[in-house]
């Protein structure tokens, strides 16, 4: 299960997600993205509450960082020790901004 918060300010916009970010889950954060990105200049995805994230979070990651790419910046935030490692392992940590 997957719960997606969205908070937007002034062209910013702050998605913590919390739960598992796997097959399943990951079509309902893509829409969401698509539907949200729409003059977006700074995105932000909080990790904080994530506790896992499969190849299919992953792809959904890459198509937001290339969206933002070509408007304004990405990062992601509370990242844990688990995705942390995930993400280096799949060299992920050189794509994104991981703070």
């Amino acid at each position: 299960m997957l719960n997606i918060n969205k908070q937007a300010e002034n062209g910013k916009l702050v998605i913590a997600l919390e739960g598992r970010l796997d097959t399943t889950t990951s079509p309902v954060l893509e829409v969401e993205l698509k539907s949200s990105l729409d003059g977006v200049t700074e995105l932000i995805m909080d990790f904080e509450k994530l506790e896992y994230i499969s190849s299919a979070g992953l792809r959904v990651l890459l198509s937001a960082q290339k969206t933002m790419n070509n408007q304004g910046s990405m990062k992601v935030i509370h990242v844990n020790e688990t995705i942390m490692e995930i993400f280096e392992v799949t060299g992920f940590s050189d794509i994104l901004t991981v703070e």
